[in-house]
């Protein structure tokens, strides 16, 4: 059984990093990716803060793509978690 982390469970925990780590790759702020995601800064701190139980949905990981213009698999592992 997946062990979770702060009700995450280890996809998520997957996706955040893999989000997190594009973001700070190409130099943006969480306010900058609050704005083009059209939700606060608070919640993408939320989310990128392993205490909390915020995650990314299937429509945030497509708006996601259009801002980092990629792919939502390019958040998603190649192998179940």
């Amino acid at each position: 059984m997946s062990q979770r982390v702060s009700g995450r469970t280890p996809l998520d925990t997957y996706v955040i990093n893999q989000v997190k780590e594009m973001r700070i790759a190409r130099g943006i702020s969480q306010a900058v990716l609050a704005i083009k995601l059209g939700v606060s800064a608070t919640f993408i701190a939320d989310i990128e803060n392993p205490k909390k139980d915020k995650k990314y949905n299937v429509s945030h990981l497509n708006r996601l793509a259009k801002a980092f213009e990629c792919s939502p698999r390019d958040f998603l592992p190649e192998l179940p978690c």
